[in-house]
């Protein structure tokens, strides 16, 4: 069995993971990075469509685009990739980390780390998970998988689509489809407003004229053999509006219902995941409840831009380079959401330096005030232009606001 000995192992190539293993291996470690797919890049290389790295490198971009610079960079800082290779196992070995791969080109091989950072991304809702009655027709799929099979494959997967959930994927496959001739007829939201962010809405729906119903569900997908339609039910503060359901035949249904971090393997090496997230609980520096493995990007919680997950992430290399040369904070303060407030990441923060707060509104407001107390005492009071579930808010507490926070006191993030 082949071994293999670094500082620390990246477990995703993706965005995530290259990011982290630049900024480690910039601070001197020496890492890998293992990636089950043919080459790094991760979901990057199925979007085709610009809008990516206006923050990261001030150009838009597309996805391949983005993510050929990060492998380039990769390549350049001579950080070893292992691609094709699945990690099956992560357990503790003495005072390092073990994980087992499994490679066609290499086979079954194990590599110790002294730390591990998880950045395996997230996946895709479908329809078990929203439970949509009817049989099991051909022609349901989910956005991103319609996404692979349309831009890398080059397979249009039916002509009459009726898109279920306004996730950006969703919205961006309803354009794509609409270009290559295909009638995309209505995007269906259960929720009153829309779940991707406001420029797709315009370029996506608005642009095309696609119809998008708030407030609406699909109550069944018809057909047996192949979809026939779907029926359609608006809801009135809540629940179901009778009498008012109505049918659109379509022979294709694509699912754009959410995401969800992919942590089969963080579970396995004993990482506690929150509900909130279905991510990791992790601290100021983004290490988990397992000593030593660290977690960032979609695995950690879902994010709506991709520059924000090469930033986090940049921040959680970094974590990791200070980790293994044996630096820890001397004090943490917990953070919690408060009001309006879904979940804070990371749920901790270092007094004695800068944090970076990322957290996701429930409400959609303009003029939103965000608010940071520590019991009693205001530490920050922002106001937001505009906020909504969809669009992710950060903020940059610095070390000064924190320094005369007491002891045992909990940091709580609202929106007022």
């Amino acid at each position: 069995m082949r071994e293999v000995h670094v500082d620390a192992a990246v477990v995703g190539g993706g965005a995530a993971g290259m990011a982290a293993a630049l900024e480690a291996r910039r601070r001197g470690a020496d890492l890998c990075i293992i990636e089950r797919d043919d080459e790094l890049g991760g979901i990057l290389l199925q979007c085709i469509h610009n809008g990516f790295g206006l923050h990261e490198y001030k150009e838009d971009l597309t996805g391949p685009e983005y993510a050929e610079r990060a492998i380039r960079s990769v390549e350049n800082a001579g950080i070893k990739a292992l691609t094709r290779t699945t990690v099956g196992e992560i357990s503790a070995n003495g005072g390092a980390w073990e994980l087992v791969c499994y490679s066609p080109q290499h086979g079954i091989m194990r590599i110790s780390a002294r730390a591990v950072i998880l950045a395996m991304g997230c996946r895709e809702r479908n329809r078990g998970n929203i439970r949509i009655p009817g049989s099991r027709p051909a022609g349901v799929y989910t956005a991103g998988l319609v996404q692979r099979l349309v831009n890398i494959e080059g397979f249009i997967p039916g002509k009459e689509i009726v898109i279920i959930g306004s996730g950006d994927i969703g919205l961006i496959m309803a354009r794509r489809l609409q270009w290559l001739g295909c009638r995309v007829h209505a995007v269906i939201e259960i929720m009153p407003y829309p779940s991707g962010l406001t420029r797709n809405i315009v370029q996506c729906l608005n642009d095309f004229s696609i119809p998008l119903y708030l407030s609406h569900v699909v109550s069944r997908i018809c057909g047996s053999d192949r979809v026939e339609g779907v029926d359609v039910m608006p809801l009135k503060n809540g629940a179901p509006a009778p009498g008012s359901q109505f049918h659109i035949p379509c022979d294709t249904v694509l699912l754009s219902v959410g995401l969800i971090p992919e942590n089969e393997l963080s579970k396995t090496a004993g990482v506690t995941i929150t509900p909130a997230t279905n991510g990791p609980v992790v601290d100021a520096t983004m290490m988990t409840s397992m000593e030593g493995i660290f977690a960032t990007g979609n695995v950690l919680h879902v994010h709506d831009l991709v520059d924000n997950v090469t930033e986090e992430s940049r921040l959680t290399g970094g974590f990791v380079a200070e980790y293994l040369n044996g630096s820890r904070p001397a004090r943490q303060i917990r953070v919690k959401p408060g009001s309006n407030v879904r979940y804070v990441n990371p749920s901790r923060v270092d007094p004695a330096r800068a944090n970076r707060l990322y957290l996701r509104p429930l409400i959609v407001k303009n003029k939103a005030e965000l608010v940071v107390r520590a019991e009693s005492r205001q530490v920050r009071r922002v106001v937001l232009n505009h906020v909504q579930p969809s669009e992710m808010i950060s903020i940059t507490l610095r070390g000064h606001e924190l320094a005369d926070v007491p002891g045992g006191a909990v940091l709580e993030v609202s929106l007022l």
